[in-house]
């Protein structure tokens, strides 16, 4: 695997795993309906080959990518980086003939921060 810097000393594997459409019953699906066995193999196999980049996000499920990547990594964590992406407000809106056909209506927020710049 090549790796790369970003800034100063952020080394990541050229390669990435956007991990958007691997959440069973997700917001966001491509084709089938992700297998949640499917997906943690891929990110396993990911691993296996050097891939230390994964970008998630809380829209993604919502909420529900996070936890999936966080259990596909447990006890595997150490030298892999994961982007995630914050600042909307969601909500999610059910059809009342089925739970199964959800929306999500995200509009963006200002994060507050707490603490010093330090460098």
């Amino acid at each position: 695997m090549k790796y790369r810097t970003l800034g100063r000393d952020l080394e990541v594997s050229a390669l990435g795993i956007g991990c958007m459409p691997m959440v069973h019953g997700g917001n966001i699906v491509y084709g089938e309906d992700a297998s949640e066995a499917e997906s943690i193999a891929t990110i396993h196999r990911a691993l296996d080959l050097g891939i230390t980049f994964f970008d998630t996000a809380q829209v993604y499920g919502p909420f529900q990518n996070e936890e999936l990547l966080g259990r596909a990594i447990a006890g595997r964590r150490d030298g892999l980086v994961i982007a995630t992406k914050f600042g909307s407000a969601m909500t999610v809106i059910r059809s009342p003939a089925s739970t199964a056909a959800r929306k999500m209506r995200a509009r963006p927020v200002s994060p507050r921060c707490s603490g010093s710049a330090s460098t």
